[in-house]
């Protein structure tokens, strides 16, 4: 038989996959909750959310405030690391109810003896949990009810707002209704805000032609941080394979002295705990971690779940991996491309269970060398379950810890990993071009349901993509496509020295490097600096300054009749931090347009002055209209105004 439960609570939000997924935040984030709570019949209700940490016993009241259309809200702010758990609570308020009834018939003209003698059921059981003073209060209201005498004051306090107050706030609850627990886990504001640089430590060395070590990296680091990157990434860093080793060029045979692919992991040195003797020890690791971290940069390692022939897991664990009639292994293969170098790991393994653990403990042994960030390779490769109860169980023991998916892949395939906990995603930000597919790309993250759960990461290129556009462009290029990563998400990435040196010869008719780092030590010369690297570091540090960056869901696109230039707001949340970023997409000629301010988001009014600072260059203008002349150059093609009301 069904309860006597009225108050019907419906299409609580945010939710995902009716609350089989959590959704996310970082600490001092707030969640904004909505439902529709609705009762038969005209009885007053009233809602509240209900939240706490997962180390709290009591839960936490915040009352809802009706909207409109039976559409109730509230927000709860997350404090601490870790899940919290929310659900909606409703319940049909009598007391609130009497109120509203009486008002209505004294409004009238009725008179109200009755009603009056019925609104003391309503008040006794307050008087418990009142303060002295309302209880004092009340009891005077009691007196004045009961007493016809005192007619024309009872019905001022019938009506008044303090009682309405007392109500409210000491809710006595009838015929609960409760939405099912949802959750929401809470990181760290990193994995809402970073800025990652990437380099092969092979190549840190000096001198040409020689293998570079981990106090190469060390040298570089002042570099990294004075270009304001936070994060710095390694390719993996373990023993490459020799068997099946691939050459310069991704070529199947390798000559002397081919160091390999980084991702060919496993060989006679060891493999996925172990250091490449040509970088150092895991003591000269360790050292590089904690000279990071004294430049305020973490160390991201690669975390690729692979081998190669001669990995000693091939060897010890054979049931790791399937073999076929003739007693080889086939080779990972991703058409057109092909990895003779690399062996797929069979998931499907009957020993799955000691192959799981095992990819645990590489994990816990990497964070016990001081790292908390993981880049992730093909993780679309793998079982989404697999990922789930990984990164669950990491979390459980060292919640600071942030997992990068690299998956270039399918929308939904991207989605999946994101709802499996992934901290971050890599995104089809590189293949976005014109203004409309901008707009469209951005809407998707953030005005949809993936605002809840997935945070993308916006990388202009990376050492396997080498885009078109990138391919014999221009410096104005380079500019424009850091500048679109660095203003549209609050997490970004680079592949240096490449990025900011230019250098893009390409494979024909492919979006690959050619004579790719993938395959061999590359030298440079880290000590170059030039207009990129001036403004990488300007555009970064801006970031690090405007609370308005630090963020990518608050944005909004502006009015700018010019199809080469796109314009955008965006804000912190408290709107003390607003800005107006303007980007050229043409890297040869000026463009010029009137973009509009978007003035009801501004709380202005038209002809009300307006400062825009150009955080770039340092110069302001007045503005006084809704509509704004703005002119940009290849030279400088973006502008980043702060607004100033």
């Amino acid at each position: 038989m069904q309860n006597q439960k009225r108050v019907v609570i419906d299409k609580v939000l945010p939710q995902i996959n009716c609350g089989d997924i959590y959704i996310k935040r970082v600490v001092n984030e707030i969640v904004a909750v909505e439902a529709d709570v609705v009762v038969d019949g005209h009885d007053v209700i009233a809602a509240s959310v209900l939240f706490k940490h997962e180390n709290e016993r009591k839960w936490t009241e915040q009352r809802m405030q009706l909207i409109d259309n039976d559409e109730w809200r509230a927000s709860f702010t997350v404090e601490k690391q870790g899940f919290y758990s929310y659900k909606v609570q409703g319940w049909v308020d009598y007391a609130l109810n009497w109120q509203h009834g009486i008002e209505r018939k004294i409004d009238d003209d009725q008179r109200v003896i009755s009603e009056l003698l019925e609104g003391v059921t309503y008040l006794e059981p307050l008087l418990k949990n009142v303060s002295k003073e309302d209880k004092r209060y009340l009891e005077t209201c009691i007196d004045l009810f009961q007493d016809e005498a005192s007619y024309e004051k009872a019905i001022i306090e019938a009506k008044s707002e303090r009682l309405h107050s007392i109500f409210t706030n000491h809710p006595e609850k009838h015929l609960v209704n409760e939405s099912k627990e949802l959750q929401v886990y809470v990181d760290r504001l990193k994995a809402r805000f970073s800025t990652w640089y990437e380099f092969f430590p092979r190549s840190s060395s000096e001198t040409e032609g020689q293998h570079g070590t981990f106090k190469d990296c060390e040298r570089l680091l002042p570099r990294i941080q004075s270009m304001g990157f936070d994060t710095l990434y390694f390719p993996p860093v373990h023993p490459i394979g020799e068997v099946n080793r691939k050459g310069k060029n991704n070529t199947t045979e390798a000559k002397e002295g081919d160091v390999g692919s980084a991702w060919g992991i496993g060989s006679k040195h060891g493999g996925h705990k172990d250091i490449h003797p040509e970088l150092g020890t895991i003591n000269d690791f360790k050292r590089l971690v904690k000279k990071a971290k004294a430049h305020n940069i973490e160390i991201a390692m690669d975390y690729a779940l692979q081998a190669a022939p001669d990995h000693p897991w091939v060897k010890d664990h054979p049931d790791w991996f399937k073999w076929r009639p003739d007693g080889t292994v086939q080779y990972a293969e991703n058409p057109p491309k092909k990895y003779q170098d690399i062996l797929p790991i069979y998931w499907e393994s009957k020993d799955y269970k000691n192959l799981w653990k095992e990819c645990l403990d590489i994990l816990f042994h990497w964070i016990d060398c001081g790292i908390n960030v993981f880049r992730v390779d093909n993780p679309h490769t793998k079982p989404y379950y697999f990922w789930n109860w990984i990164i669950s169980e990491v979390k459980k023991k060292h919640p600071n810890v942030i997992f990068l998916a690299e998956a270039f892949t399918r929308p939904k395939v991207m989605h999946r990993l994101a709802k499996e906990g992934y901290t971050q995603s890599y995104t089809y930000f590189t293949w976005r071009n014109t203004k409309q597919e901008f707009i469209e790309y951005m809407t998707e993250l953030t005005q949809t349901d993936a605002s809840e759960y997935m945070r993308p990461n916006f990388w202009p290129n990376t050492p396997d993509i080498n885009p078109y556009h990138l391919q014999g462009a221009s410096e104005a290029m380079y500019l424009q496509r850091y500048a679109l990563a660095a203003t549209l998400s609050s997490n970004i990435g680079i592949y240096g020295p490449v990025f900011e040196q230019m250098i893009d010869q390409a494979i024909p008719g492919k979006e690959e490097y050619y004579m790719s780092e993938k395959f061999q030590i590359c030298h440079y010369d880290w000590s170059e600096e030039n207009k990129l690297t001036l403004l990488i570091s300007k555009i970064n540090a801006i970031r690090h300054e405007q609370e308005a960056l630090q963020q990518t869901n608050n944005i909004k696109f502006c009015d700018i009749h010019n199809d080469n230039l796109i314009a955008f707001y965006k804000w912190n949340h408290d709107r003390t931090n607003e800005l107006l970023i303007i980007i050229s997409l043409d890297q040869y000629y000026p463009q010029h347009a009137t973009v509009q301010l978007p003035l009801s988001d501004l709380k202005i009014e038209a002809g009300q002055r307006v400062q825009v600072s150009d955080l770039v260059t340092g110069s302001s203008y007045n503005w006084y209209d809704e509509w704004n002349y703005v002119e940009l150059h290849p030279a400088l093609p973006f502008h980043i105004f702060r607004i100033n009301k």
